[in-house]
């Protein structure tokens, strides 16, 4: 395993270091740039960027946190593989939480915030980048928990979701855009007729949707992933 520096561009001083850290190496890993494997250095980063090892001391062990990074006393710090296990648990969860907060929603929404989602349903169906499109679907998600007063439900949400994710991003030759947007449009159209069964039928749908292809996105880039028993 070869140590991997971070490649972070100049850290802006007048923001909590730990934080953007934080951000950075979870893009990179979330991404794949620091594939399962890649060893970080407290050392190594801080030489590199010129700052304490504390904000990255605090980075690592909240991503130990989130399963995207395993501390190993005296070995180093390692990326992980993915568990399926692990992806499955986050989705279950999720599924859990989103599932209430669009109940809620199809009863409370008015007409200005069915509006935000209509226009990110549009910015969605607009975009040609699977980053892109990851960004918008985290507004639409957002917007929905934010909206019915849980905005500490998407938090949860937030550090859950790395681990889909992850597998979000290898699946990019099978990322199925047409499909994701047409499965937001049925939300938003319960929501929109507040049918809060129907809102919650949809959401279940689109997110157990979104690990349909995991057996085959496992098997086509298995050095991503744990091996199953």
């Amino acid at each position: 395993m070869s140590m991997h520096a971070i490649g972070a561009t100049a850290l802006n001083s007048g923001q909590p270091l730990g934080a953007q850290l934080l951000a950075i190496l979870r893009a990179r890993i979330i991404r794949g740039d620091l594939p399962p494997g890649s060893r970080l250095s407290e050392a190594g980063i801080a030489s590199e960027l010129q700052i304490s090892r504390q904000p990255i001391r605090e980075a690592f062990i909240k991503l130990a946190e989130e399963g995207l990074l395993e501390i190993r006393p005296q070995r180093g710090t390692v990326v992980p593989k993915i568990s399926l296990r692990m992806v499955d648990d986050a989705r279950f969860v999720r599924e859990a939480i989103e599932a209430d907060v669009v109940k809620i929603a199809a009863q409370e929404f008015d007409a200005a915030r069915i509006a935000t989602l209509d226009r990110l349903l549009l910015e969605q169906s607009q975009t040609d980048s699977v980053e892109g499109f990851i960004a918008l679907d985290d507004q639409f998600h957002r917007h929905l928990s934010e909206g019915v007063g849980r905005s500490h439900a998407w938090h949860v949400i937030e550090a859950l979701k790395a681990q889909l994710d992850r597998v979000r991003y290898l699946s990019v030759q099978q990322f199925p855009k047409d499909t994701l947007v047409e499965q937001h449009a049925s939300i938003v159209e319960a929501i929109r007729t507040h049918d809060p069964a129907q809102a919650e039928a949809a959401m279940r749908a689109h997110l157990s949707g979104m690990i349909s292809d995991l057996p085959k996105i496992a098997a086509e880039r298995a050095e991503f992933f744990e091996p199953q028993p």
